[in-house]
C-alpha cells in the first residue's frame, strides 16, 4: 500500500494540467513523430528520476537542493532554487487558468445560470476554488496525506480519458481533417518536447516522495518509478492520439477549448478536469513552500510561517492568474525554461560529476546524450517560441459547433 501511495503521487504528479496540451504537442511535432518523443521523453524522465536519487544516495544528500549544493556548489543550489520555485509556482497558475475555463463552461450549463450569472465568471470561480478548496488543501504538512486525494485525481484522469477517446469516435467525423495532419514531422517539433516535459515532470516531488516510502531503497524507488512512468506515458500517447486524431490541425493548448459549449459529455470532461486541477494545486504548492523554507528559512517553517508562506504563495499565484487569461505562450515557456533544465539538465549533470564510473561507462554516456538533447531544446525551444508564440482561443466557440448546429435546429423544428 506504500509503494501504491509513493506511485500515485509520482502519477499524478506527471498527469496533472500538463496532459491537456500533449495533442496539442502532437500538432506541433507532426504526429508519428510526436509519438516517438513522446516514448523519448518518458524515458528520459524514468532515467532522470532514478538517476537523482541515485546522485543523492552518492552524496548523500535528502533534497534535490542539497544534491545539487554539495555538487555545484551555492551558485547551483541558487539556480535549482530558482527553478524549483518557479516551474511549480507557473503550474498553479496554469492551474488556476485552467479552473477558471473549464469550471464557468460547466457552470453556463446549469439551467436558470445565464451569461451574466457570477458563476459564469471566471475571476469569481478562480477566487472561489482558491478560498474553498486549494488554500485548505495546501495547508497539510504532510505529504503522505495527500495520497488519497492524487488516487482521486487519478481516477477523474481515467474518466477524462474515456471522454475524449468517446468523442473520437463520436465527434470526430463533424470536424473536418486539416491538410497535411498525418505528416511524419514538423517544424516545432523542439516546442513540442517543451510542451511534453511540462507534461512530465515529477522530478521536483522525487525526494519528498522517495522519504515518504517505509524503506526507502534504490530498488523500491526503481520499481515504483518504471511502473508509474509506464502508466502515465501509456495513459498519455492514449489520450494525445485521440485528441490529435479528433480535432488535427485545430487541436487547441487546451484541448477542451476545442469541444462545443452545448456538449454535455465535454462538459462533464471539463468539470472532472476541473477536478483534478484543483487536487494537484496541492502537491505543486508543497514544492514551492518546501523550497521558501531551504532558502530562507533553513529548512523549518514555524507553525505561523508555514500558514503565512502558504497564503503568500497561493496569493501572488491566484493573483497573476486572475490578470492573464492566456498561459499558452506561458507554458511553452515553463516547459523549456523550467521542465527542460529540472528533468534532463541537473540531474544528468550532478550524476557526471559524482560518478565513479569510467567516462565511457553506459550510464555516463546515457547521461551526457541527456545533457546535450537538453542544451539543445533549452536554447532552440526558447527562440523558436519567442518567434512563433502560439496562439490563443479564448472561450470562443469552434467554426465546426456552428455548421452542425444548424442541421441539429432543423430537425428539431415542427414540421
Amino acid at each position: 500500500g506504500d509503494l501504491a501511495s509513493a506511485g500515485f503521487n509520482i502519477i499524478n504528479s506527471i498527469i496533472g494540467s500538463g496532459i491537456i496540451g500533449l495533442p496539442y504537442s502532437m500538432k506541433e511535432a507532426g504526429f508519428p513523430l510526436g509519438v516517438l518523443l513522446l516514448f523519448v521523453v518518458a524515458y528520459i524522465t524514468d532515467y532522470s528520476i532514478i538517476l537523482l536519487i541515485r546522485g543523492g544516495n552518492l552524496s548523500s544528500a535528502n533534497t534535490y537542493q542539497d544534491l545539487v549544493r554539495k555538487t555545484y556548489g551555492l551558485v547551483g543550489y541558487l539556480i535549482l532554487s530558482t527553478l524549483q520555485f518557479l516551474y511549480p509556482f507557473i503550474a498553479m497558475i496554469s492551474y488556476n487558468i485552467i479552473t477558471g475555463d473549464t469550471l464557468t463552461k460547466v457552470f453556463q450549463r446549469i439551467p436558470g445560470v445565464g451569461p451574466d450569472n457570477v458563476l459564469t465568471d471566471r475571476h469569481f470561480i478562480i477566487l472561489l476554488a482558491t478560498i474553498i478548496f486549494t488554500l485548505p488543501i495546501s495547508l497539510y504538512r504532510d505529504i503522505a496525506k495527500l495520497g488519497k486525494v492524487s488516487l482521486i485525481s487519478l481516477i477523474l484522469t481515467i474518466v477524462i480519458l474515456i471522454v475524449v477517446m468517446v468523442r473520437t469516435v463520436t465527434f470526430s467525423p463533424q470536424v473536418p481533417k486539416s491538410e497535411n495532419a498525418w505528416i511524419f514531422a514538423k517544424s516545432n517539433a523542439v516546442q513540442a518536447v517543451g510542451v511534453m516535459s511540462f507534461a512530465f515532470i515529477c522530478n521536483h516531488n522525487s525526494f519528498l516522495i522517495y522519504g515518504s516510502l517505509e524503506e526507502p531503497t534504490l530498488k523500491n524507488w526503481s520499481r515504483v518509478t518504471h511502473v508509474s512512468v509506464s502508466l502515465a506515458v501509456i495513459i498519455s500517447v492514449v489520450f494525445a492520439a485521440c485528441g490529435y486524431m479528433t480535432f488535427t490541425g485545430y487541436t487547441e493548448g487546451d484541448l477542451f477549448e476545442n469541444y462545443c459549449r452545448d456538449d454535455s459529455l465535454a462538459t462533464f470532461g471539463r468539470f472532472c478536469y476541473g477536478v483534478t486541477v484543483i487536487l494537484t494545486f496541492p502537491l505543486e504548492c508543497f514544492v514551492t513552500r518546501e523550497v521558501i523554507a531551504n532558502v530562507f528559512f533553513h529548512g523549518n517553517l514555524s507553525t505561523v510561517f508555514h500558514i503565512l508562506v502558504t497564503v503568500v504563495i497561493i496569493a501572488v499565484a491566484t493573483g497573476v492568474s486572475l490578470v492573464y487569461d492566456c498561459l499558452g505562450i506561458v507554458l511553452e515557456l515553463n516547459g523549456v525554461l523550467s521542465a527542460t533544465p529540472l528533468v534532463f539538465i541537473i540531474p544528468t549533470a550532478c550524476y557526471l560529476k559524482l560518478s565513479k564510473e569510467r567516462w565511457n561507462h553506459s550510464d555516463n554516456l546515457i547521461s551526457c546524450l541527456i545533457l546535450a538533447i537538453g542544451v539543445l531544446v533549452m536554447t532552440v525551444g526558447f527562440v523558436l517560441t519567442v518567434l512563433h508564440p502560439q496562439e490563443c482561443s479564448h472561450g470562443k466557440e469552434m467554426f465546426y459547433c456552428f455548421s452542425s448546429n444548424i442541421s441539429s435546429h432543423n430537425s428539431t423544428l415542427p414540421p
